[in-house]
């Protein structure tokens, strides 16, 4: 293995993205720019319809094929063992980061075989996931226990995005976690982007503009949204939703706009990220339903733009989105009442606030506290903060 003065090799495994994905593929292809930038050499492997291998500018990624999760919206996954095993074998890591709860967590065993430190990164709480898919929650933390319990034990170390993401490794005596915030761009999401044609033209004659920015599958939990939309109107109200992001429950959401008449445009997958952060900074309130989320990227890129997010308290967004926005019980009602709460705030001051909330998490400062998690020295400069 080399020293920890040298280049680096960062082997980087992830599943369950797609070419529509958001917040994981986000953090992935500006981390792995910001670990060229220090110097060290990152190599991303993801599954795919089928092989590639090609050096980017986030690095060199890697494509194995892999099978479509079924049910998950077009998810794929590294199924097969042998290929990736002999392709890590092949690539003689410095150093591992597994962005995968669950099956890629035998990479762990392997890494701890070859004597290479290996990271396990939780972008999700893992009984968060288990109750949004319906398990109750005393099985689910008993299950997530016994899980984290072992990744805890086979990876050097378990890296948390939040200190609501810690929690359960804590609770299961845990003592190699560290925290690494991810970020946003503040250069490409910002308050100037606002458009008051943009914003019209999506309100169709109707006075607040709502925005949805996730993938539409159960644990993102889309449906929400339009509850808040319903109850907002049932009080008087005028609002209007866009949603942005596609997924195996966007059929079902539309027709349900349909039958109740709500007035909700579903764009799909904004794959041109300069429309999105137009999309972000025109709207008036962007929502943030999901439970079980351990960040929130987009949330955060909504505030980089000036758009103040309300948030489900059962998640890790209120720690992140600060007084900048709000956060609400799992229902539409009480997601509403936030809205009305932050609309009554002098659109100015609550804009004003969302930028400078977001402008805590540069992704220099992120970069900065993943080297640290993987001991690992910034020989490009990059500012930052070990987590």
């Amino acid at each position: 293995m080399s020293g920890g003065g040298e280049r680096m090799v960062i082997v980087r495994l992830a599943n369950f993205i797609t070419p529509s994905s958001g917040g994981l593929r986000t953090a992935l292809d500006e981390l792995g720019r910001g670990y060229l930038a220090a110097g060290h050499r990152p190599v991303l492997v993801v599954p795919g319809a089928r092989r590639s291998d090609e050096h980017t500018e986030r690095g060199r990624v890697i494509t194995l094929p892999g099978p479509v999760l079924p049910g998950s919206g077009g998810y794929r996954v590294l199924a097969g063992r042998g290929p990736l095993r002999h392709l890590l074998e092949t690539l003689r890591p410095d150093r591992l980061e597994v962005s995968d709860r669950t099956t890629l967590r035998w990479t762990g065993a392997w890494a701890r075989r070859a004597r290479v430190p290996a990271v396990m990164v939780s972008h999700e709480t893992a009984d968060g996931v288990l109750r949004t898919w319906g398990l109750p929650a005393v099985a689910a933390g008993r299950a997530a226990d016994r899980l984290n319990a072992r990744s805890a034990h086979t990876y050097t170390r378990i890296v948390c995005t939040t200190r609501w993401a810690e929690r359960e490794f804590l609770r299961v005596g845990a003592r190699n976690v560290v925290r690494a915030p991810l970020g946003v761009d503040l250069r490409r999401c910002r308050p100037d982007r606002r458009s008051t044609a943009l914003r019209a033209g999506h309100l169709h004659g109707q006075e607040v503009l709502l925005l949805l920015c996730s993938r539409l599958s159960v644990e993102k939990r889309p449906g929400r949204a339009l509850e808040t939309l319903a109850a907002l109107r049932h009080q008087g109200v005028r609002a209007a939703l866009v949603v942005a992001g596609d997924g195996p429950l966007r059929p079902g959401l539309e027709a349900r706009a349909r039958a109740q008449r709500l007035p909700v445009a579903f764009l799909g997958h904004v794959r041109d990220r300069e429309a999105l952060a137009d999309l972000q900074a025109a709207a008036d309130i962007c929502l943030a339903p999901g439970p079980a989320e351990t960040f929130g990227l987009s949330a955060l890129e909504a505030l980089a733009c000036g758009t103040p997010v309300v948030a489900s308290a059962s998640s890790a967004l209120p720690e992140v989105i600060g007084g900048a926005g709000a956060a609400a019980e799992d229902t539409g009602e009480a997601f509403a009442a936030a809205v009305r709460e932050l609309l009554g705030r002098p659109p100015d001051r609550r804009r004003a606030d969302a930028r400078q909330r977001a402008e805590l998490f540069g992704w220099d400062r992120s970069v900065a506290a993943f080297l640290a998690a993987h001991e690992l020295p910034d020989r490009g400069g990059v500012p930052g903060v070990r987590a």
